[in-house]
């Protein structure tokens, strides 16, 4: 940032000194132009004086005396005759000769041309002015302009890199303590400091680390009282249980009903623990979907919702725990009974994809998805919380992988777990 912005004001001054410099030079190229024919044109007039009053003589002697230096002044009279240097009479004298004074380009130089008339007729006084003349000083300016120019450009090279320093500092404060606020530490904190609107930024951000910080306790509490405020139906549901007559149907609910215990303690635990770091596992996902077909196999079958349960004999692990994709297939598969009619069928599939990883397939045979965005928290549907996909998505990326909704060739929603291979 700060290469930028001193990269922007070098640019910026760049083009200032350009627009006031180039100007100024070429308006010194212009004086130095207009000086020296204005001293050919005194110089002249000057001359003119003495060819009206005085005799050849004293007019020789004042042009020699004249011609001392780089500039050359040569009269040519009305009788023919010459005095001076460069006697070769151009078209340019025969015009002065008819009474007009003007200047002329020629090679080398400029010369000035002016007719002074007399009883004997009309004497033309040429002076010629050099370029050495006619651009004395310049390349003088010229320099002295760049000079001066490179000066302010480091000037403001040096004075930008300050300020830009100072706001640069301010601004990789805000990203260093955004980055640690995106990565939850909630108490990292900046000193506003910089210009009003950086200051401004940093304020908002404390104020940002507070109120998230507020907030995620307010949804522990309320995680942890909706735990417990569980416990007693699901204590009530286990007595239940226990009175039944038949003991295979009360060891098949007491099992749901631990599984049930079991989610819950983990709800209270991660509720009260939201710094928990989960511990890297693996599982056998042919395994886990196995089971899970087997516990859903009951309800599907007396929903009469045909269930179709593709899995490979040799074990296919995936990067994650088996509590976890346990739980993210139930997840899915809830899903499926509770938006889709009765009769639909549904199948689960693992396979290998074809860059060595595991795709862990939930899809069914219904209307499939019709609203956007339904991986994130909340926009699962109508009637629906949309936990169920965002279990999956979590699971899914805790391993390293993603989840992707589909098309079923089944004709409904295909969801698919993608696991990377496991190295």
């Amino acid at each position: 940032m700060r290469r930028l912005l001193v990269l922007y004001g070098a640019t910026l001054t760049s083009a200032v000194l350009v627009a006031l410099l180039l100007p100024l030079g070429v308006l010194a190229q212009s004086l130095a132009h207009d000086r020296a024919l204005e001293a050919a044109r005194q110089e002249a007039q000057g001359l003119a004086v003495v060819a009206n009053t005085a005799g050849a003589g004293q007019l020789r002697d004042a042009v020699d005396a004249i011609n001392t230096g780089p500039r050359q002044t040569t009269v040519f009279l009305p009788d023919g005759r010459v005095i001076g240097p460069n006697p070769e009479r151009t078209p340019s004298i025969d015009l002065a000769a008819q009474g007009r004074a003007f200047t002329a380009s020629t090679a080398g130089g400029v010369e000035v041309l002016l007719p002074v008339g007399g009883s004997r007729g009309v004497t033309v006084i040429r002076t010629f002015v050099p370029d050495v003349l006619l651009h004395e000083g310049v390349r003088a300016a010229w320099l002295t302009l760049a000079g001066t120019g490179a000066m302010l450009l480091l000037a403001a090279v040096v004075v930008g890199g300050w300020i830009a320093s100072r706001l640069s500092r301010s601004v990789r404060d805000l990203a260093r303590v955004a980055d640690r606020v995106g990565a939850g530490d909630l108490t990292a904190t900046v000193r506003p400091a910089g210009p009003p609107e950086v200051a401004a930024v940093g304020r908002v951000l404390n104020g940002l680390g507070v109120r998230i910080t507020q907030m995620l306790a307010d949804e522990r509490e309320l995680g942890a009282d909706l735990s417990h405020r569980l416990r007693t139906p699901v204590t009530a549901l286990r007595l239940d249980v226990e009175t039944l007559q038949d003991p295979l149907e009360r060891d098949r609910l007491t099992e749901h009903v631990d599984h049930m215990v079991a989610a819950i303690d983990a709800a209270v635990t991660a509720a009260r623990h939201p710094d928990h770091v989960r511990r890297p596992g693996s599982c056998d996902a042919s395994l886990v979907v196995r089971e899970r077909a087997q516990f859903w196999g009951v309800l599907a079958e007396e929903t009469h919702r045909p269930l179709t349960v593709d899995v490979p004999a040799q074990p296919l692990p995936v990067p994650v725990a088996a509590a976890d994709l346990g739980a993210a297939l139930d997840a899915l598969i809830d899903n499926v009974f509770s938006h889709t009619p009765a009769p639909t069928g549904f199948a689960l599939r693992v396979s290998t994809a074809p860059d060595g990883g595991v795709l862990v397939v939930v899809e069914d045979d219904g209307p499939g998805l019709a609203a956007p965005g339904l991986l994130e928290r909340g926009r699962s549907g109508v009637g629906s919380t949309g936990i169920g996909l965002d279990v999956a998505r979590r699971t899914a990326r805790q391993g390293g992988g993603d989840v992707r909704l589909e098309k079923s060739a089944l004709g409904g929603a295909r969801i698919v777990m993608a696991f990377p291979p496991i190295l």
